[in-house]
């Protein structure tokens, strides 16, 4: 696909008061990080995160960004991206996804669809954020203008596929109506978890736990003493080993899509000081697990937790971030840990919550928009 895609002009979109007008963009400084900061309050994946993900060099994705103004004022925006996506991407690994693979010997793009998408691989969930200026009476005209203007540009970059990625259940009203007018196929998504900190102290948090898991996870944390835990906010020499401990983890993981680069795990540090710090984990002097954070005044999200899981697991390094995390939130008056996509069963067990998400799909030809509703359940 080419890299150096034509922008599209501005266009009206609804011709009535609020006159709202649509672009997609390339790049989000030709935004800004106030304008774009201001439909995003209170969101840690915000201008500075985006920018450091647009500036990784992650392999398959040409970000943009689509964007509706009132006026001069950005009162809406999300992020998208274009990719060749290959189908198979969430099929359950089996004899279905191994034949598939055979089949991609001889004919490398089989399955594969050049795919436009709103929201982002790299965010924790598909957000369309909004100007506080504008009323919510006149949010179905904002988000038809978003969704129009950006079908309008897949159809002029020849994408047949459309998509929103993780969008939430408890979205605004208004945005699911529009994703619905405009004949999406739903479908259930990974869901994110969360815990709420509303307790006070690690006493008692662990008095909320069931009896049983309280004494599994006290069991697991006398390890703690062998282990060294420090907080990072800038890798230097430590970041081919931090890469080393991502690609050990990435390749155990079930479904991979996007693959991160250093530049995006450094990068992160650098460009978002006050709002991303990584803990580290040692045995001895042996770095064996790195865990990625977010936050801003109310949340803590869990990026990447990365372990060398041979040496790792001995010492329950997945559980006793878990508790550093929540320490983490307790220390400094966060109010929700979010942790995530994937591992429900444990984050469960261990309190969490989840909210529910769904991927929606159109293509652009109704006869192959029917075969894959037909497939879309595998």
């Amino acid at each position: 696909m080419n890299q150096h895609m034509r922008k599209p002009e501005a266009q009206d979109i609804n011709q009535t008061p609020p006159l709202f007008r649509g672009a997609v963009v390339e790049s989000i400084t030709e935004i800004g990080r106030a304008a774009w900061n201001a439909c995003f309050d209170h969101e840690p994946e915000a201008y500075d995160y985006l920018l450091t993900v647009e500036k990784a060099g992650l392999e398959g994705f040409i970000w943009r960004y689509a964007t509706v103004y009132q006026g001069e004022t950005l009162v809406a925006a999300m992020p998208a991206f274009l990719s060749q996506y290959a189908l198979d991407t969430t099929l359950e690994a089996g004899s279905l996804r191994t034949l598939i693979g055979k089949v991609r010997r001889f004919w490398p793009r089989f399955l594969t669809l050049p795919l436009a998408c709103l929201g982002s691989p790299c965010t924790e969930t598909g957000q369309a954020g909004i100007h506080p200026q504008v009323r919510p009476q006149d949010y179905g005209a904002l988000f038809e203008c978003l969704l129009s203007t950006f079908e309008a540009y897949a159809r002029s970059q020849s994408c047949a596929m459309l998509a929103l990625k993780d969008i939430a259940k408890t979205a605004d009203p208004a945005f699911l109506a529009a994703i619905r007018n405009h004949d999406y196929t739903g479908l259930d998504g990974m869901p994110t978890a969360w815990l709420p900190i509303d307790f006070d102290s690690m006493d008692a948090y662990f008095a909320r736990l069931s009896p049983g898991t309280r004494k599994d996870m006290r069991r697991k944390l006398r390890v703690r003493e062998t282990v060294r835990v420090e907080i990072c906010h800038d890798f230097g020499p430590l970041l081919p080993r931090i890469m080393a401990l991502y690609h050990d983890t990435r390749t155990r993981s079930e479904w991979q899509f996007e693959e991160l680069t250093a530049a995006y795990f450094s990068g992160i540090l650098t460009s978002m000081p006050q709002n991303a710090f990584c803990t580290l984990y040692y045995v001895g002097d042996e770095l064996l697990a790195a865990n990625l954070m977010l936050h801003d005044d109310q949340r803590l999200i869990d990026k990447f937790f990365c372990m060398d899981e041979v040496k790792g697991k001995p010492y329950n390094l997945y559980y006793l971030s878990w508790f550093e995390n929540i320490r983490y939130c307790l220390d400094n008056g966060l109010r929700c840990y979010q942790s995530g996509q994937a591992y429900y069963s444990n984050k469960v067990r261990l309190g969490s919550r989840l909210t529910a998400n769904d991927m929606y799909f159109r293509h652009r030809n109704p006869l192959v928009q029917k075969l894959l509703q037909l497939a879309a359940p595998y």
